[in-house]
């Protein structure tokens, strides 16, 4: 779609393709088109997805979405591009869509939140749900605010985001002890992978504010490398597909969510294509989750 003062859908995709700056290994900025073209994989025509195992049809044909392309990015000019991904983010909201932006790395997330300003001013403030192998709560590291390792420090600076969710820390992180410490003074609840199987998903539900406003951000190393192994930084112990598809879908219940954003697909690094199959896969399920639970 062309022409962003004209959107009319429930769910608008924006492409978010930057990687500029990455610490280990670049290729994300390809990953936007990677998923793109892996959710052809699920276009079979049907009108909705019918689930045996929750007997309902999800993603019906009255869901409207739409894809408005890919922001501009401008590479080496993190705050161009970053200004141009936030642009587009807004035309969403204000067009009243569900905004879905794939990255790119996980400093998209920064843009996305920095979007949310006047909506959160109209609605209310947002809790941000985190998957992730890494914590990202970096506040600066050699004069780098606007990194791939900053996302969620930017994001509990804002004053309508009113707390953070990070699920899925594990082994060599993004941010030192202290970031640790400080996210945690600032109120995140912070769950390993195996913390989060330990409790179980219907526990670590209830520890994320109910009828609250959610902005979920996924980045694709939170999934184990054996499934999920095309992205700049992976982890291994990570989570598996139902363990984030049960946790996508009872966030769907128990709240709204507003926004999401999918990043750090790395298609280079994985020759299968089952990184982007499985990130397309996500999506269309979380998709159907949220407008089944609307229905409701």
């Amino acid at each position: 779609m062309q022409d962003w003062d004209k959107i009319d859908a429930d769910v608008a995709v924006l492409g978010a393709p930057f990687d500029f700056g990455c610490q280990y290994r670049s290729g994300a900025r390809f990953g936007p088109r990677a998923v793109r073209e892996a959710s052809t994989l699920f276009s079979f025509g049907h009108a909705g997805v019918y689930d045996h195992e929750d007997d309902a049809t999800y993603l019906g044909s009255d869901v409207r979405i739409v894809d408005l392309g890919d922001a501009d990015i401008i590479h080496t000019r993190t705050e161009a591009s970053h200004a141009n991904i936030e642009y587009g983010v807004r035309k969403i909201l204000d067009a009243r869509a569900l905004p879905l932006v794939i990255g790119g790395d996980h400093s998209i997330n920064i843009p996305c939140i920095n979007a949310f300003d006047e909506d959160c001013a109209r609605n209310g403030p947002i809790h941000v749900i985190q998957i992730d192998a890494h914590l990202d709560f970096v506040d600066t590291r050699h004069g780098v605010t606007a990194g791939h390792g900053n996302p969620m420090r930017r994001a509990i600076e804002k004053p309508y985001v009113s707390g953070l969710s990070q699920l899925g820390i594990r082994n060599v992180s993004s941010t030192a002890k202290a970031g640790y410490d400080d996210a945690r003074a600032r109120g995140s609840d912070i769950l390993s992978v195996r913390q989060v199987r330990k409790l179980g998903i219907p526990a670590v539900l209830e520890r994320i504010p109910p009828g609250a406003r959610y902005y979920v951000t996924i980045d694709i190393d939170a999934f184990c490398p054996s499934i999920a192994p095309g992205t700049g930084t992976p982890s291994h112990g990570g989570f598996l597909y139902y363990d984030v598809l049960e946790l996508l879908q009872g966030l769907a219940g128990q709240g709204s969510v507003v926004g999401i954003d999918l990043v750090e697909v790395a298609p280079a690094y994985d020759p299968t294509e089952s990184t982007q199959i499985l990130a397309a896969q996500l999506l269309l399920n979380f998709l159907g989750f949220i407008f089944h639970a609307r229905k409701r």
